[in-house]
Parts: C-alpha cells; structure tokens; sequence
C-alpha cells in the first residue's frame, strides 16, 4: 500500500524530483488532463525537466492548456499519476510506467494504493482541488494558463458545479482562479455550451438504445464501437453522454456503457436519493464517487447488462 502523505510531504517531494513524467488515466477527461497540466505548468517554472503522457489521444477541445507530451527525449526518474485511482486505468501504459508510479495525487476513496506515496483528498470535489493547494504550497505564482488548466478540472467533474461534489471550497477555489485570470467565458462555451456533430450523433444513437428497468426507477442506453467509429467521436463527446439517463425523471440510478476498442465496456453510473454508485462499480471491480462511479467490464453486450443490473438491484433492493 502506498505511504500516505500531505501536502507539505508532497511538495517536498516533487520539489527534490527532476525528469518527471505525468500520467493521465486512459480515455482522459478534464479533471485529469486539467490536473496534470497545471502541475506541469507549475513544476516548469521551477525549472524542472517535466512532460506529460496518456495512453489515449488528447481531445482537442483541450489543445488552450498547452500541454508538453511526452516524446522520449529523456529517460523519467520520478513518475506522478494524476486523478488515476487504480493501476488498470493507465491502459498500455501499467507496464512500462504505471507500475512504476512513485506517486499519485487524486481525489477518489476507492483509490487501490497502487503507487509508492500518495496524496488523496477523497472531500475534494476534483483532484484539479488538491493540485490548487499543492502549487500554492510550492510559491509558484497561479498564471492564467495555469488557471485555465485548474478551472477545467473542476468545472468538469462537478458539471460545471451542478454535480453534489461541488463544496463552498470548490466555488472559493473558483472564485480565485477567476481572480487570477481565469478564462471562464471562453472555457465554459467550449466545455459545456458547444457540441460537435459527432456528439450530437452519438447521442442520437445512444438514446435509440434507451432502457428502464426496475420500474423506471434505472435508465440504461449504450453505444457500441461500431457506432462511435461511423459517429466519429472522441472522448470528450463519449464523455459528455453519461449524465443524460440520470437526467430523466423518475430515474434514480442512469448507466451508459460504451465499447472500447478492446471489445469491452466502460460502464458509467450516476445515481440520485442516496444510492451509491461505487458500491454497484466496486462489485464490478470498478470504483469512484458515491454518485458518479464507473468500471470496465470483459464480456459481451448482454452480459454487460446483465452483470450491472444485478448490482443495481442490490442498492434498490426491488
């Protein structure tokens, strides 16, 4: 299990490091890739050697962070996760790198311990929270690209502070990263107020596989690969679907699950009136928040189905 730190104990750390490496959990969202650029905007202006690397490609709705991915220039001598709670998340990366994680900064309490220290705040509303507090421990000045990178996170995983994760120090958090330059405007258009044809399509197609089960009380809907392929959407549009059959009324636990290319599915269940999301993922193997959790399962469609709406029945006990 890891060595549990605190912030002061985190900061010393990365401090002392040089050749670092950032990791992003596969199919990267906001939060993790909003995380990882303001610490990698943060660990520049201490001079540090320092790039980030994802399995999968990088939405290119998020190319305002500016990024530096990783291009094997230099051989990485400390390893950070960000907002990666356990080892399967880093997809083709476990081996060469995600084993190798001397340290992983989250946000999740289903955080397996998998890296050697870790800094987990499990009441921050999104890991963009805890690196807040880790780049004013280390004195660097909050830029407004570094803004920029934070305000992702956070607007992101709390659905642009709708979700029940927001707190009064997510919205003081904001309110500071708007005081330091903050590009609210422009952020919240492109994070939340555009969609691109493909997204539309993959809606489309999604809820034409609209479900209800347990008397309406669960919404199901899925997309297969095959369907994303013709849509030709990303992450970011798969991404932005999961809220919707937790959105329709009645409804007290909403799924999507989407195929990834390996064949699997990647399950994402929002829940509502005090059911647990991570209890119905953790029985999958998966993990994350008590409303918002997910898990990727090995099997066909229908039994995908089958296997999560067991564990759904167990939290509405029907």
């Amino acid at each position: 299990m890891s060595e549990i730190l605190d912030i002061a104990m985190t900061v010393a750390r990365l401090i002392a490091a040089d050749n670092i490496l950032l990791l992003c959990h596969k199919n990267p969202d906001g939060d993790t890739l909003g995380s990882a650029g303001a610490l990698y905007w943060a660990l520049k202006a201490l001079r540090k050697t320092v790039s980030i690397l994802c399995t999968d490609a990088i939405p290119s709705r998020y190319e305002y962070m500016q990024l530096g991915l990783y291009d094997g220039s230099y051989e990485p001598q400390y390893i950070v996760a960000v907002d990666v709670a356990s080892i399967q998340l880093f997809g083709d990366l476990t081996a060469n790198y995600g084993e190798r994680s001397d340290l992983c900064i989250d946000h999740h309490p289903s955080n397996s311990g998998y890296a050697d220290a870790m800094l987990l705040d499990g009441d921050a509303a999104a890991t963009a929270e805890v690196i807040y507090a880790v780049i004013q421990e280390m004195g660097v000045e909050i830029t407004p690209t570094i803004a920029n990178c934070l305000y992702t996170g956070l607007s992101t995983d709390t659905g642009c502070f709708k979700f029940a994760n927001t707190t009064a120090r997510t919205h003081r958090v904001c309110a500071e990263l708007m005081e330091k330059g903050a590009d609210f405007v422009m952020l919240n258009e492109i994070l939340f107020e555009s969609k691109s044809q493909s997204r539309m399509m993959i809606e489309q197609i999604a809820l034409s596989h609209l479900e209800y089960h347990y008397n309406g009380r669960c919404a199901l809907m899925y997309v297969t690969r095959k369907e994303i392929e013709e849509a030709g959407a990303d992450g970011t549009d798969l991404e932005g679907i999961t809220s919707i059959p937790r959105m329709i009324e009645g409804v007290s636990v909403g799924i999507t699950m989407r195929q990834l290319e390996s064949g699997s599915y990647k399950v994402s269940v929002r829940t509502s009136g005090g059911l647990d999301a991570c209890t119905i993922c953790a029985g999958l193997g998966g993990g994350g928040h008590k409303r918002a959790s997910g898990c990727e399962f090995f099997g066909n469609l229908e039994n995908a189905k089958a296997a999560v709406l067991a564990e759904v029945g167990k939290q509405l006990k029907d």
